[in-house]
């Protein structure tokens, strides 16, 4: 029986560099490491450790505390997010001709997706380092996450948002109190600029893996499907990766998990899906490198237009580790998933959580995956965020 009062505070005791092991202090401002220039990772702990330090009366990411990397709860930044729903895809699953599909649901979060995970997480350590000014960039959805996390943790935000983003996605940072700076190009075009301002202005560089806490905060969607499934994974997650912290989070949520002996049964492979207009991972995974004529373009799923992702390296470590696959799907797909999804189950899904349906059903043609297979797909965020 966990106890629910149990508090035992942070387990954690230094950064690491995800390439060579070389140690960084968590006590202070870190980016990434400059021994080998790729993200840093949060150590723990956890000999002897086991999951009755989870705190059961907590329904929030927070649950999980004492594995993640905030000192003192004062500086905790939190809307409420995480311990998102998992719900069972009945009527998808017939369709399919499986036994069991599975809907990890983020567009619950506060601001309507998982990034609300990796912000609570990256606004509240950047609290008790001393951060004053924050700048990020982003393709939608985290620029009005650190938004709203920042307004609430008094820390001044600005935001590099492409111009052709949508409406709703602009309004948000601006109704939150962010400077909203708008530009032609990509996601890299954003943070080229986010760089620029962070040297003028010694604002601190929230872009994705560039820092070693939004990972701690995504990590805790592996703790909760751990935790949903009662400690017996699934065979199969598929998840829409852009940046990849996602995907790098339940990872390493999984693997933590191992070493707290609480995970019954072998780890689930993973399924990396992208757009067709922007699939960098894709190209990484079957061919090692990306073509010469790499020429990416934007996508309705905005997270993942993403051209060049700064932790690919640990992206292809999951999937190979896991057994995994990278997948494409067309914007046509998704934007028919989408309405496929809404009138089957009565969810209105994003475009990246449609493509992990399509996957699915790639999957299933190919023989990847197998009827009996008990299957996730991962929803990262809200349709409505698109309009």
């Amino acid at each position: 029986m966990k106890n629910q009062q149990l508090n035992i505070g942070t387990l954690i005791t230094h950064l690491v560099c995800s390439k060579c092991n070389a140690t960084y202090s968590h006590q202070i401002v870190q980016t990434f490491s400059t021994c080998c220039n790729v993200p840093l990772s949060a150590v723990y702990n956890l000999n002897n450790q086991t999951i009755d330090a989870i705190n059961t009366a907590d329904y929030t990411m927070w649950r999980y505390q004492f594995v993640l990397p905030v000192i003192d709860p004062v500086n905790i930044v939190s809307l409420n997010e995480g311990f998102t729903p998992i719900s069972q895809l009945k009527k998808l699953a017939h369709q399919l001709s499986i036994d069991s599909l599975y809907l990890k649901d983020e567009a619950v979060n506060p601001t309507g997706s998982f990034k609300a995970r990796g912000l609570s997480m990256g606004v509240s350590k950047a609290k008790e380092l001393g951060i004053k000014q924050m700048v990020i960039p982003t393709a939608g959805n985290a620029g009005g996450a650190m938004s709203a996390y920042c307004a609430k943790a008094g820390i001044e935000a600005t935001v590099i948002m492409p111009k052709h983003t949508a409406d709703t996605l602009k309004e948000e940072c601006r109704l939150y109190g962010a400077n909203l700076i708008q530009i032609d190009g990509l996601i890299d075009a954003c943070g080229k600029k986010a760089r620029e301002i962070a040297a003028s202005t010694g604002a601190f560089d929230m872009s994705t893996m560039k820092e070693p806490y939004r990972l701690e905060g995504k990590k805790t969607l592996g703790y909760e499907i751990a935790e949903q499934f009662n400690w017996e994974l699934p065979d199969i997650i598929v998840y829409p990766a852009g940046g990849g912290t996602g995907l790098i989070g339940i990872w390493k949520a999984f693997k933590e998990l191992i070493t707290m002996n609480a995970i019954k049964g072998p780890l689930p492979k993973m399924v990396l899906v992208q757009s067709v207009e922007c699939s960098p991972m894709v190209h990484l995974f079957n061919n090692g490198q990306l073509p010469e004529n790499y020429t990416p373009k934007s996508s309705a799923a905005l997270g993942l237009a993403v051209p060049y992702p700064f932790a690919t390296a640990m992206m292809l470590d999951v999937l190979r580790e896991s057994n995994g696959i990278a997948l494409t799907v067309s914007e046509k797909e998704m934007e028919d998933g989408v309405e496929e999804i809404a009138k089957i189950e009565g969810l209105l899904l994003s475009p990246e959580g449609a493509a992990t349906f399509r996957a699915t059903q790639q999957l299933l043609k190919m023989g990847w995956a197998k009827s009996t297979d008990k299957i996730l797909l991962v929803n990262t965020g809200s349709w409505y965020k698109y309009r």
